[in-house]
Order: structure tokens, then sequence, then C-alpha cells
């Protein structure tokens, strides 16, 4: 009867550590994907952190243009008044 209990013991030991070996790959897998996960995310927040960058640039280069195109509208205005004036004279 020593002798059973003995083998029960290894054969609960062989199938723990087959369940174990199994599971081992599963949880490689679900280590590997959360890693990847994580990878994707970081790579989408730095393209969002980069066209955010961009587009503040372009929104930086448009307010400058804006701001001259006005300027020059009134330059533009200032002379029509003085040569409208000229006439006059």
């Amino acid at each position: 009867m020593e002798n059973g209990y003995i083998i029960l013991g290894i054969i609960a030991l062989l199938f723990l550590s087959m369940y174990g070996f199994a599971y081992l790959s599963v949880l490689k897998e679900k280590i590997k994907a959360k890693k990847e996960l994580k990878l994707d995310l970081e790579l989408q927040e730095r393209r969002r952190q980069e066209s955010a960058r961009k587009q503040a640039i372009i929104d930086e280069k448009v307010r400058k243009f804006n701001e001259r195109k006005e300027e020059i509208h009134q330059e533009l205005m200032l002379l029509e008044k003085m040569k409208e004036r000229q006439k006059a004279v």
C-alpha cells in the first residue's frame, strides 16, 4: 500500500507538471500580448504628440501669415487714402 501512495504521488506530480508546462506557454503569450499592446499605445501616443506639434507649427505660420496680410491691407488702405487726398488737392 505504501508503494501505491508513492505511485499516486508521482502520477499526480506528473499531471501537475504537465498542467504547469501547458499554462506556462499561455502565460508567456499573455505577457507578450501585453507588451505588444503597451508598445502600440506608446507608438500611438508619440504619433499623436508629433501630429499636435506639427499642427501647432502650422497654426503659428497661418497666424503670422494672417497678421502680415492684415498689415498689408492696412498699408494699402493708407496708400489709397493718400492717393485720394493728392487728387483732391
